[in-house]
């Protein structure tokens, strides 16, 4: 992302980005008994320039449901610290071996593989302690602990990983891709909405209306990833294009082309934002969010 890309998301989410960096900030600053060069490679990764887009999610999902934004911040950061150590790991030679993450050297150019490792692991406790300490009322946190380990765990976004790994150079259908990718994309974006509702003690209703949203937006989010690594600028996307092809991964235009990935993910846009009639005129935000993810191209 470059200078001239800071404004992505419509006006209502985009003024939660400034004070969630500040925040990231505070969080990552961390104590003398961290070692340096390790707290560097936790910063370097967790500040760069990017989206937001999890901990967008949180905060907008709990301004919907009338919550305390500031009770809400703690699990957007959470979620943004688990989806940087994915990242981190992701990067990593054994897996996607890339060099390039938003532009910049990925951590394990940087600052070595042991330590981009090593930054990636402490991330994951840095998140829970955060949602343990900082969030209130205590059942609240706990819930929302609950929620973020099952998402980001061996059934959801490790497991996700683990068979998109399995699958390159393999056969697959669209029924496997969306096994896949409900876990492995779409579960931190559902349950960073699902949180944000937690923390504003939203209801039953409203609750499960945002993770049918979160769930269609994730199935779209990654269609237009694979649409972008197809043919995506690398100075907009900030990393390497076509690595999926060459990586043998099975991918939405692999398996339906194009036209009809397309097609679907518009179908699951328009899926995601039906999902918003109980919110009415407060769902506007989500919509637009909705809308940008399907006409990215970054």
């Amino acid at each position: 992302m470059t200078a001239s890309d800071t404004t992505l998301f419509p006006p209502e989410i985009e003024s939660f980005r400034d004070r969630i960096d500040s925040q990231l900030d505070i969080y990552s600053e961390l104590d003398g008994d961290c070692p340096d060069h390790l707290r560097e490679a936790i910063r370097y990764c967790l500040l760069a320039p990017g989206k937001r887009i999890r901990p967008l999610l949180v905060l907008t999902a709990a301004k919907m449901c009338g919550g305390d934004l500031s009770n809400a911040m703690p699990a957007a950061c959470a979620v943004e610290m688990i989806h940087n150590y994915s990242l981190i790991h992701d990067d990593l030679p054994a897996m996607d071996d890339d060099e390039l993450r938003r532009g910049r050297p990925t951590c394990h150019v940087k600052f070595g593989e042991a330590t981009a490792i090593l930054a990636g692991d402490s991330l994951i406790p840095m998140a829970f302690g955060i949602l343990s300490r900082d969030i209130q009322p205590p059942e609240i946190a706990v819930q929302c602990i609950e929620k973020l380990a099952l998402a980001s765990g061996p059934t959801r976004l490790v497991g996700g990983q683990a068979d998109d790994l399995n699958l390159q150079f393999a056969a697959a259908d669209v029924r496997s891709l969306e096994h896949i990718h409900r876990r492995k994309t779409g579960a931190l974006l559902t349950v960073s909405l699902e949180m944000g509702a937690l923390t504003a003690s939203a209801d039953a209703e409203l609750r499960n209306s945002l993770i049918k949203y979160g769930e269609n937006l994730g199935l779209a989010f990654q269609i237009v990833d694979d649409l972008l690594d197809l043919r995506g600028s690398q100075a907009k996307m900030g990393k390497k294009i076509g690595k999926d092809a060459a990586l043998g991964k099975q991918t939405y235009p692999a398996v339906l082309g194009e036209s009809a990935s397309e097609d679907r993910a518009r179908q699951m846009i328009e899926d995601a934002i039906d999902a918003l009639t109980p919110f009415g005129e407060g769902a506007k935000a989500l919509e637009l969010l909705a809308n940008f993810v399907v006409n990215r191209t970054q």
